[in-house]
C-alpha cells in the first residue's frame, strides 16, 4: 500500500514538472510570414517576422543590407513594433521587410535568424512567385502610340530666380556707377571745425557751481556725492587758475601750496570747506543744511577772492579753423577693390539671367 502511495506521488511530480518543461521550450517562438506568394515585376510584398518571447528576454533581428536573398531585393526595413502580453510578463516584436523583384522567377526564402539572448532560433523557409507582364505582340493596336511634345505649363517658381536676380542687379549697378565717380572725383574734401573759447578758469568754475547748486544733491540724502563736486570743481578751479595739480594732491597740501601763494583770510574759508568735506568722504559725517550752505558760499566767496581782474567789455569770440585734406591711398584701394568686386558680381548676374532666360525659352 505504501509503495503504491510513492509511486502515485512520483506521477503527479512527473506529471507538475511536464508542462513547466514545455513551458521552458516554448518560451521562444520564431515565426515569419509573406503577404503575397505571387507578385509582378516590379510589385512589392510584405514579409514580417515576429518573435514571441519573455519580457526580460532581448532579441537581434537579422540585419540585411539590400538584398533578402539574390533577385529580391529589401525596399525598407521597417522599425520594429512591440506588444505586451499576460501582464508585460511576454512581449511580441514584429519586424516587416519590404521586398520587390525584377527578374521573374520563383524564389526560395531561407529560414530567417533571430538571437534570443545569445541562442539562434530560425522561423520557417518562404516562397515568392515573381511574374513578368504579359504582352499581347498579336493585337498590337491596343498600345498607344508616340506622345507629341507637350508644352510645359507656366510656373512662378521657375522664374523666382530670375526675378530676384534682377532686382539684385539694380543696386549693385547704382553703387558701382556711385564708386566710379567717387573714385574719378579728385577734389580735396573741405571741413569747417568751429572751435569754442575756452571759458576762463572762475567762470568755468562758476558755471559748474551753478548747476551743483541746481540740483541740490545735498537734499537728496547724497552729502557725498555734493562735496565730491563740490571740491573737484575746486580742485580744477585752483589748477587752471594758480598752475600747480590740485586734483593729484590732499586737502592739507592745497590749503599749504595756497598759503605760500595767495592772503590767509581768503583761504581759512576754503580750510573748513575741504575739512568738511574729508569728513563727509571718509568719516560718515552728515552736516546740516545749513552747513552745506555755508560752504557753497565759501566756495563762491574763494573764486571770486582770488580770480583774475577781467577787462571790461572783452568777450572771448569763438574761432573757426579750415582743415583741407585729399583722400587718402587707403580709400582709394578700398574703393578700387569695391569696384572691382562689384563688377565680377554684376558679371555673374547677368551671367546666371542670361543662363536661365536660355533654359526657359530654348
Amino acid at each position: 500500500m505504501e509503495s503504491k502511495m510513492n509511486r502515485n506521488i512520483i506521477l503527479i511530480a512527473l506529471l507538475c514538472l511536464l508542462p513547466m518543461g514545455r513551458t521552458v521550450a516554448q518560451s521562444v517562438t520564431v515565426e515569419a510570414k509573406i503577404d503575397s506568394l505571387q507578385i509582378l515585376i516590379g510589385e512589392q510584398a510584405k514579409v514580417q517576422l515576429q518573435v514571441a518571447m519573455d519580457a526580460k528576454q532581448r532579441a537581434v533581428f537579422p540585419a540585411y543590407t539590400d538584398t533578402l536573398v539574390r533577385g529580391v531585393e529589401i525596399i525598407e526595413t521597417v522599425k520594429p513594433d512591440t506588444q505586451f502580453l499576460n501582464d508585460r510578463q511576454r512581449m511580441l516584436i514584429t519586424q516587416e521587410y519590404i521586398i520587390t523583384s525584377f527578374d521573374s522567377a520563383l524564389y526560395y526564402l531561407p529560414p530567417m535568424p533571430v538571437t534570443v539572448d545569445g541562442k539562434e532560433y530560425r522561423s520557417k523557409a518562404l516562397a515568392l512567385k515573381v511574374y513578368s507582364m504579359p504582352v499581347d505582340t498579336l493585337h498590337p493596336d491596343q498600345f498607344f502610340g508616340q506622345k507629341t511634345v507637350m508644352k510645359a505649363p507656366f510656373a512662378w517658381e521657375d522664374w523666382y530666380g530670375l526675378i530676384g536676380c534682377s532686382f539684385l542687379a539694380l543696386p549693385l549697378l547704382g553703387l558701382l556707377i556711385y564708386l566710379i565717380i567717387r573714385i574719378r572725383d579728385n577734389k580735396p574734401i573741405i571741413r569747417k571745425i568751429k572751435v569754442e573759447p575756452k571759458l576762463p578758469p572762475h567762470q568755468a568754475a562758476m558755471k559748474e557751481i551753478e548747476r551743483i547748486k541746481s540740483e541740490k544733491v545735498w537734499q537728496k540724502g547724497e552729502p557725498k556725492t555734493y562735496y565730491t563736486e563740490l571740491t573737484d570743481t575746486l580742485r580744477t578751479y585752483i589748477k587752471d587758475r594758480f598752475g600747480f595739480n590740485a586734483l593729484e594732491m590732499t586737502s592739507s597740501e592745497i590749503i599749504d601750496k595756497l598759503l605760500e601763494m595767495n592772503d590767509k583770510d581768503a583761504i581759512s574759508d576754503l580750510k573748513e570747506l575741504f575739512q568738511t568735506a574729508d569728513l563727509v568722504k571718509f568719516a560718515k559725517h552728515d552736516p546740516q543744511m545749513n552747513e552745506n550752505d555755508a560752504n557753497l558760499i565759501n566756495a563762491i566767496d574763494f573764486i571770486n577772492e582770488t580770480k583774475q581782474p577781467e577787462e571790461e567789455n572783452q568777450k572771448p569770440q569763438p574761432t573757426e579753423i579750415t582743415i583741407i585734406e585729399k583722400r587718402s591711398l587707403r580709400t582709394k584701394i578700398l574703393l578700387i577693390c569695391g569696384i572691382v568686386f562689384l563688377s565680377a558680381a554684376l558679371i555673374g548676374t547677368f551671367i546666371y539671367i542670361g543662363m536661365q532666360l536660355y533654359d526657359l525659352f530654348a
